[in-house]
């Protein structure tokens, strides 16, 4: 380190460089330069003579590469020097004092606060506004703006300013792969702020990403599989937010609704996922629902689907039937997809032995079934669908496709109200899950199997009566109307079933025999008026004695 001593301050600069060359080992370096006092020598040439600052600004910009050399730095109190020097013109200045900085703070949360708090955001954008062609002075804002963006101090720092317009430019003009993704990984994160989202969407980020997935698509290389997979995820992020994604919709007019259609049927699985999530969200909002109804994407879905069958991606049959399920939720769209065939051709899913696949297609075919009796009556007659809704209700691994299996046989009864349906349930010794469901967990998933169960008993007792006495029905009616934890609702619709199944011999015997009785006199006094009301109505079944109103359920 005897090249620093005795040396004038021009010379300052060109002697640490020569030393930092010299001494590659961290540890002695960071021991040299502090105990030659460079760190003091370099912040007074920060603030002397400019063309020796710049000079000195490259140096550190050196230095702070070493980890051991960036706690000195901030001792050195040259932090706030070199935010200062981030107003000037020197472009050179610029590109040293950021990456000096840059490196600096890297990886130091507190200190990214307190550059952000010192307002160094206002002067990044200024610096990329005014030199967005010297490509080494933008790339070190974007690594800036990488690691600052981040904190929420930071997104509300860039709202207030044009960093939407400028990076959609940055974006729009690069042909670099290192840029590009370094871009959409700044916008990825400012996409998380609702505020951005809008002024992104206002700059056009839509046009922008659209033509990368466009370039992409036409002339794709294994390294951008990255970029590929940075657009979609931004163009979903995009879409989170309520009001960018119905801009972004534009009545079906919007370009990234324009180009769904070839993304699904592109050959790339990636392109194919950001299609369906595409749609997904846009089905956040019922008009949007029905629009694209009347634009055919149903049918593009299920093409799609098709594809995925045997041995497909699970990640796009995921997004296809989400976003099958949320155009589903229209009354409306209900009636319009079940007469373009969607509850029969999506069955061909029912082959998959993909747990995520399957749970989201029982989530759909429940959807569709809602309020349709006609198509509850077809598909609960259906042997097929029921024998593997019976395997999934076994599915004991997973524990939501057994619950929306259990859910879907519910849900045939409820909407068709059919003696046939009730019928084919019990051939498919369907019948057992259902009383299972009605001990459930989940008081929503308990009064749907009640209110079935009730149905069921009340449109073809003598045919199922058998099963309800094997399953023990009665007996786990009585324990859910002897559990205090259990609501009012749930209390309600056991009562309700129960009156039903009175009027079978074998039943009312069983009811008698667990001492049902004594549970329903205590309930006779329940706060819940309703309870207590359907409580005696049952107490008057069981003991024959007349009564002038039948039990009722909340459905």
């Amino acid at each position: 380190m005897n090249c620093l001593k005795d040396s004038s301050w021009p010379s300052y600069p060109r002697a640490v460089a020569s030393c930092l060359t010299q001494n590659s080992h961290e540890h002695r370096t960071s021991t040299l330069l502090a105990e030659n006092d460079v760190l003091p020598a370099l912040a007074r040439l920060l603030q002397g003579n400019p063309l020796y600052a710049a000079k000195a600004a490259q140096v550190l910009a050196e230095i702070a590469k070493n980890e051991e050399m960036k706690t000195p730095c901030i001792e050195a109190g040259l932090m706030p020097i070199l935010i200062l020097l981030l107003e000037s013109t020197d472009q050179d200045m610029l590109l040293h004092a950021g990456r000096t900085i840059g490196r600096i703070c890297y990886d130091n949360n507190d200190l990214q606060e307190r550059l952000v708090g010192a307002g160094v955001i206002p002067s990044l954008i200024r610096i990329m506004s005014d030199y967005p062609d010297n490509e080494p002075l933008v790339r070190v804002n974007l690594l800036a703006l990488s690691n600052l963006a981040e904190l929420d101090t930071a997104k509300e720092a860039l709202s207030k300013t044009k960093v939407a317009e400028l990076l959609v430019h940055q974006l729009r003009t690069t042909s670099h792969h290192e840029k590009t993704e370094i871009i959409l990984e700044v916008l990825q994160t400012l996409a998380e702020n609702d505020i951005l989202k809008l002024q992104l969407t206002n700059a056009g980020i839509q046009d922008a990403v659209v033509e990368i997935l466009q370039r992409l698509q036409e002339n794709s290389k294994p390294e951008d599989m990255g970029s590929l997979k940075a657009t979609s995820d931004l163009i979903v992020s995009l879409l989170l937010g309520d009001e960018s994604m119905q801009r972004l919709f534009a009545d079906g007019q919007g370009v990234i609704y324009q180009n769904v259609g070839i993304w699904l049927t592109s050959e790339h699985n990636q392109l194919q996922l950001t299609g369906a999530l595409a749609i997904a969200n846009f089905a956040r909002n019922d008009s949007n629902c029905v629009r694209m109804v009347q634009l055919g994407v149903v049918h593009q879905l299920l093409d799609l689907l098709e594809k995925h069958v045997e041995n497909g991606d699970v990640s796009v049959q995921h997004a296809a039937l989400s976003a099958l399920r949320n155009l589903a939720i229209p009354v409306a769209n209900k009636v319009q997809m079940l007469d373009d065939g969607v509850g029969k051709r999506i069955q061909m899913l029912l082959r998959s032995e993909m747990p995520p696949v399957q749970f989201k297609l029982l989530g759909v075919l429940r959807m569709l079934m809602d309020g349709q009796a006609d198509a509850a009556e077809e598909l609960g007659q259906d042997a097929m669908l029921l024998n593997r809704l019976v395997q999934w209700c076994d599915s004991r691994d997973h524990a939501g496709v057994c619950g929306e299996a259990n859910r879907l046989l519910a849900s045939l009864i409820r909407h068709s109200r059919s003696q046939e349906v009730v019928r084919a349930i019990q051939e498919a010794q369907a019948t057992k899950h259902l009383v299972s469901m009605a001990t459930s967990e989940h008081a929503i998933m308990q009064n749907e199997a009640l209110i079935a169960l009730a149905i069921a008993s009340a449109v073809n007792l003598e045919i199922i009566k058998e099963d309800f006495k094997e399953a023990q029905l009665v007996q786990s009616i009585h324990k859910l109307l002897q559990d205090e934890n259990i609501g009012p609702e749930v209390k309600y619709n056991s009562i309700g079933l129960l009156c039903s199944l009175l009027n079978a011999g074998d039943l009312k015997q069983d009811a008698e025999e667990d001492n049902m009785k004594e549970t329903l006199e205590k309930l006779c006094g329940h706060s819940n008026d309703n309870v207590a009301k359907q409580a005696l109505m049952a107490l008057q079944i069981l003991n024959d004695e007349h009564s002038l109103l039948g039990p009722s359920l909340r459905l």
